[in-house]
């Protein structure tokens, strides 16, 4: 493809999204001033950034791992992006911190050298459906109500409540195909070069390419096990949901037939 064909491609892309957020996130700038915000701490460090596309990668797809950094002060954080409301978001976030836990373990480990990790997750939807941009889940004791802390912190954010914070503000920008916002220069620009630059849109076109081939895997294993045809209008969907693909490059794979009914599914399923 043309450089301006592949602009075309990545135009919808907002950074919710999240193949998008994962190429946004290889940025240790933009997850320094993200975490700032959202964690409330401008003198937060992140010194490295483990995205799930990364060839540094050792968790592997049995957690999801949009962007994991490494804090200045030692501390672990996975940062997670979710568009669907189809899950137990809770139990997610707790098997995930699980296998982050456990991967970066020792056998001879004492359990006072368990890491600290904090689980930033951003969702399209408000979870507690409480009316708040963020929420703080804490360990404490029933009976006193005092915090305890095991080395765990969760942190839920969200693009829907409008607060007028400086949080909210930013997470607006997450919904946003765009980015232009002074107080966030990193975001901002980071934005930018993946939508305009030529190394930018290259380098989402590759996520792309790479997370495409294994939908087609994957559906090309359903379709042994359940019919092509209804394997093909899976991909269709998830090339839809996730990359925000256009008629016309389906088309390119798939029947007009099998395009049509997947809309029809998606629109249904949207109700």
């Amino acid at each position: 493809m043309t450089l301006e064909e592949k602009k075309e491609q990545v135009k919808n892309f907002r950074p919710i999204d999240d193949t998008f957020f994962e190429v946004l996130a290889d940025d240790i700038g933009v997850c320094q001033e993200m975490l700032r915000i959202i964690l409330e701490d401008e003198k937060l460090i992140v010194k490295d950034v483990i995205v799930q596309s990364s060839e540094r990668n050792l968790y592997g797809r049995s957690v999801r791992l949009d962007a994991l950094c490494i804090l200045g002060n030692r501390k672990k954080c996975n940062v997670e992006v979710q568009r669907s409301n189809k899950d137990h978001h809770l139990k997610r976030v707790r098997f995930n911190a699980s296998v982050i836990t456990v991967r970066d373990s020792q056998t001879d480990d004492k359990f006072e050298e368990t890491i600290d990790l904090i689980v930033v997750y951003i969702s399209e939807f408000d979870i507690f459906k409480r009316g708040r941009v963020i929420y703080h889940v804490d360990s404490v004791i029933r009976e006193t109500q005092e915090k305890v802390d095991d080395g765990l912190e969760r942190v839920f954010v969200n693009t829907v409540v409008k607060d007028g914070t400086t949080i909210s503000e930013y997470m607006d920008c997450f919904l946003q195909k765009e980015v232009d916002n002074v107080k966030f220069p990193k975001l901002t620009n980071r934005v930018h070069y993946l939508k305009h630059e030529e190394g930018g849109v290259n380098a989402v076109c590759e996520v792309m390419k790479k997370y495409s081939e294994e939908v087609a895997e994957k559906a090309y294993q359903q379709g042994e096990e359940a019919g092509q045809r209804q394997a093909n209008i899976a991909a269709i969907k998830n090339m839809i949901n996730r990359f925000h693909a256009t008629k016309e490059v389906i088309l390119e794979d798939y029947t007009e037939s099998e395009y049509n009914t997947a809309i029809a599914e998606l629109q249904s399923e949207s109700k």
